[in-house]
């Protein structure tokens, strides 16, 4: 990051790549692809390490664990793969009815959860691959979801323009975040799990209050919709990215 020099170029997809992640350990590199397949890449050698395939349609999503030992694809196929890194091989979870938008593991690898253009966000056991709970409640697509770093709490944004907590134990809804005047295309806590920041068409950012549902803030300044959003690691910075081809940084 000092010279801003490049050091790969990973070559091997024969569609659009549209999700990367880092593992927690900075080993892998995995892409997922138009093309139906994720690959997983060294980053010390800038190889192929895995190619990841099984899916029926395009991958929009992907997540490491913080393991680091499994990743989960999401496809325009309606299912979640989970993938065993080191041999390849995959468990499906099937039960959304359309299209997976988004895919999280919680920080101790024990749940997963979806979220998918059926309107429905689910929660899986990560060992077993059996389903826990159907989040319901938007009245549009879900396009995107996030556990907060404890794992207790998880968030949907939804096309209907809001967003809602959800706790993870009781699975309950303990807050909804109204007032965006266009759908959310992006939601995430902050490191210490006391702000949600969400990303709306709308052309702003907000920031909330995960327990009252009470909007703290409104990020004005983009000129066209905003797709995504991101806190640093001491949660004291913003970024937000936008189809006007600016970023801005907020603090």
């Amino acid at each position: 990051m000092e010279t801003g020099k490049c050091y790969y170029t990973f070559r091997g997809h024969t569609a659009e790549i549209v999700c990367l992640s880092f593992n927690l350990q900075s080993t892998l590199v995995a892409t997922g692809s138009m093309d139906t397949t994720a690959k997983l890449w060294d980053i010390q050698t800038g190889e192929e390490v895995v190619r990841l395939t099984g899916h029926s349609a395009e991958i929009i999503a992907l997540s490491f664990n913080t393991i680091g030992d499994r990743i989960i694809t999401g496809s325009f196929d309606h299912t979640v793969a989970v993938w065993d890194v080191s041999t390849g091989r995959m468990h499906t979870l099937i039960g959304h009815r359309a299209e997976i938008s988004s895919v999280q593991f919680n920080w101790d690898c024990a749940l997963i959860v979806t979220g998918s253009m059926d309107k429905t966000c689910m929660l899986w056991n990560a060992v077993t691959g059996k389903r826990v709970a159907t989040l319901t409640g938007h009245d549009d697509e879900v396009l995107d979801v996030c556990f907060d770093y404890t794992g207790q709490r998880i968030a949907t944004a939804s096309a209907d323009g809001s967003a809602r907590v959800y706790d993870a134990e009781t699975k309950k809804c303990i807050a909804k975040l109204e007032g965006h005047g266009g759908e959310i295309s992006k939601i995430c806590f902050n490191p210490q799990g006391s702000r949600i920041l969400t990303a709306s068409l709308d052309k702003t950012a907000r920031l909330w209050d995960p327990q009252t549902g009470q909007c703290i803030q409104i990020l004005e300044g983009h000129t066209d919709e905003i797709f995504s959003c991101a806190f640093n690691y001491k949660g004291n910075i913003i970024i937000t990215g936008s189809k006007d081809n600016t970023c801005r940084i907020w603090r």
